[in-house]
């Protein structure tokens, strides 16, 4: 690492400082108003991107955190290192930055202190606060977070409505001058989820502007704070922080010395860039686990897609009043759909065996699954005890000689308090019973109550999850969680996420537009991978009960290339075992995937319209290609100049049929074989909706 340290020692009557990116690009400037309020703006390429912004705090009981300061000392530095994630898109990491370090006092008696912390990356900004050990600030309670992002105009964005609960909405494109988050929220189809105001969106806000900028404004490190909304003043453009709060209205709960989230902003005139940017990762703490050996990327089939389709269910019985403590489970009656039993179990197994798989996801397998949905019901699991039906130690067994992982399923029922104190019993038992990662989930109201999903409560939770998984050697997968904000680099045995809307809401639900996919690397994905749940074959749900409208709004070729597009080192396969059996000719692709790369070039990239990745297999020669499309039709002719020059390459190629349509005929594909090189061209065709995903393996 080179890192030089510039210390300026500076005045009140001070003006600002600037600073800029590695390449000169990017232009931050900050200064005190003549209130003596923190003030910045950004600038890319000589235009402005960010207008002068406020910064600050208002705190409960205490005076406000956001004028009558002076600037007592400027730290400027610059970092340049490399260093190589356990698992990712590409092999080695640089960080190269500019730093300034601004440290504030009040000039009122107290004289209390804030350090102010900007890091200017060739693909943007990160700034946040730093509140340091002082007499006159201990403990203290935000209630606001001041922070500013003052737009230039108004863009088109991306963006999902705000709230505190879930993310697991569809996107919604407009100006930010028709922001409007309550149109279509679709309440019926996600519990819980909260109507805030209009103007009020979720991060990350993806925007283009009308002279053909890409701006994101995400955060970065999320820690022991809540997560970040924006309120969008529809008129001048100008937004502000809205925190997530508490059943007091309170946002944070700190004590000095602490640190806020990274607030990120990145620019660039390339959409591609934005999608090849490590600035989040780079903004969040190295690896606080010593020994990574144990953390492997995994590729899955699971008990899961049956109970969305209505062919299995969770649970073992129908009756309507379950307990832990009184009920006898043996004594009650099968309904004849549980999906995790013994038998069902051990054909996953054979499946994900034959076929390369490194594991099969198990949910349904615990008692208590019978009447808790919906109820804010506190002891629902235990995570230990199984239904009769499952037979631990047999599949313990089983498993073992098949060489496949079973991958444990804590569904807490969002019923925190109790997974808390049960987890250690928990983590216990999956180290006894051969269980390597756990797939969490949170699913309904949380308890205690009055805390939110998206609350500083629970995102000190899930970090405490990864530490206490980290000391048995467990990777974890929470669905129903914060969105990432690149956690992953610092605990590395964070595979993934769900954080968004999955494949899941196809089987029962309106769905997911064409364009979701398209959307999600510039917004959801920026924080890290998210188990989506790819792979769906049988793409129209009347394939299960005649009559039912849902379906995949995608293509099978665009389900294929979701495996390249959607980077998630625990990948699943999603489809049942049998529907893969009818197309075992497309399935070879999702075999032959890797979930762990290389190297990774964005060749394409459009926010809503399209999106080409090509990715180089860990510690392979072979790469592979995505190709993913919206609604509309797409022709691109691609440069293969990614490939090894000195390298002939078999290409298969899963592509759209010619009359393919995800909405008409999305099953329709074919499947061709040239020999290419790194001179070669392709000119690939999508269908609306569709994609073409491509397999380059070194002849």
């Amino acid at each position: 690492m080179k890192k030089i340290l510039l210390l300026i020692f500076v005045t009140q009557f001070m003006v600002g400082q600037t600073i800029n990116s590695p390449n000169n690009k990017h232009v931050l400037s900050f200064w005190l108003s003549d209130e003596g309020t923190p003030t910045y703006d950004l600038k890319f390429a000589k235009t402005s991107v960010i207008l002068p912004s406020k910064m600050g705090f208002k705190l409960k009981d205490q005076p406000s955190f956001e004028k009558g300061f002076t600037i007592v000392k400027v730290e400027s530095s610059k970092v340049n290192e490399t260093w190589k994630p356990v698992l990712g898109e590409v092999s080695e990491i640089r960080n190269n930055y500019s730093e300034l370090k601004i440290y504030l006092s009040e000039k009122k008696e107290k004289e209390r202190k804030i350090i102010l912390t900007f890091r200017l990356f060739d693909e943007g900004v990160g700034f946040r606060y730093e509140f340091p050990e002082q007499d006159n600030l201990k403990h203290f309670v935000v209630s606001d977070e001041l922070t500013e992002f003052n737009l230039t105009g108004d863009h088109k964005a991306y963006y999902i409505p705000g709230d505190f609960d879930t993310n697991e909405y569809s996107h919604t494109t407009s100006n930010l001058s028709e922001v409007n988050a309550l149109v279509g929220r679709r309440t019926g189809e996600i519990f819980p989820n909260w109507n805030l105001a209009e103007n009020i969106v979720q991060t990350p806000v993806m925007m283009k502007t009308k002279n053909g900028l890409y701006v994101n404004i995400f955060e970065a490190a999320l820690i022991n704070y809540p997560a970040l909304n924006l309120e969008i003043n529809k008129k001048n453009f100008s937004t502000k922080a809205i925190l997530v709060p508490d059943a007091e209205g309170n946002k944070a709960y700190l004590q000095t010395p602490a640190k806020t989230p990274w607030r990120t902003i990145l620019v660039s005139d390339d959409a591609r860039e934005l999608l090849s940017s490590k600035m989040i990762l780079n903004l969040n703490e190295p690896s606080k686990i010593e020994n990574t050996s144990w953390i492997k990327p995994m590729k899955y089939i699971g008990i899961w897609w049956g109970m969305h389709v209505g062919t299995m269910s969770w649970n073992y019985s129908d009756v309507g009043n379950v307990s832990l403590k009184t009920t006898d489970w043996k004594s009650l009656k099968p309904n004849g759909k549980h999906g995790a039993t013994t038998e069902n179990t051990k054909r996953y197994i054979d499946f994900a065996a034959k076929h390369g798989f490194d594991g099969v996801l198990v949910e349904g397998w615990n008692v208590g699954w019978e009447d808790w949905f919906g109820k804010w019901k506190e002891d629902v699991f235990d995570f230990v005890t199984p239904y009769p039906d499952f037979d631990v130690k047999e599949l313990q067994k089983y498993a073992k000689e098949k060489g496949v992982e079973i991958i444990m399923h804590h569904e807490t029922s969002a019923s925190v308090s109790n997974y808390e104190r049960r987890i250690d019993a928990a983590f216990k038992f999956m180290n006894e019973n051969g269980y390597n990662a756990v797939k969490t989930g949170y699913v309904g109201r949380i308890i205690p109550r009055g805390e939110y999903h998206d609350g500083q409560w629970m995102v000190n939770h899930y970090v405490r999850v990864a530490e206490k998984a980290a000391e048995h050697k467990i990777m974890i997968n929470p669905h129903e969680p914060v969105r990432p904000t690149g956690l992953h680099r610092t605990y590395p045995n964070w595979l993934a996420n769900e954080a968004a809307r999955g494949n899941e809401f196809n089987a029962w639900s309106e769905g997911n537009p064409p364009e979701h996919e398209t959307i999600l690397p510039f917004t959801r994905f920026l924080g890290g991978p998210m188990d989506y749940t790819p792979g769906i074959f049988e793409i129209k749900m009347d394939f299960y009960e005649k009559g039912r409208t849902n379906q995949v709004h995608t293509t099978l070729a665009k389900q294929l290339a979701l495996y390249v597009t959607i980077y998630s080192p625990f990948q699943m396969a999603a489809d049942l075992p049998e529907n893969y059996n009818r197309y075992l000719d497309a399935f070879q692709f999702i075999k032959d995937v890797p979930v762990d790369w290389d190297d990774t070039k964005i060749l394409e990239a459009e926010p809503g319209d399209f999106i080409t990745i090509a990715r180089k297999g860990k510690n392979s020669e072979n790469w592979f290609l995505g190709s993913i499309t919206d609604e509309n039709k797409r022709e691109t002719t691609i440069a293969l100049n990614f490939l090894d020059v000195d390298k002939k390459y078999k290409a298969t190629i899963y592509k759209d049929g010619a009359d393919a349509d995800w909405e008409k005929n999305p099953k329709s594909y074919l499947i061709e074989e040239k020999t290419v090189s790194s001179k070669d061209k392709l000119k690939l065709k999508l269908a609306p909706g569709g994609g073409v995903a491509i397999s380059f393996i070194v002849n």
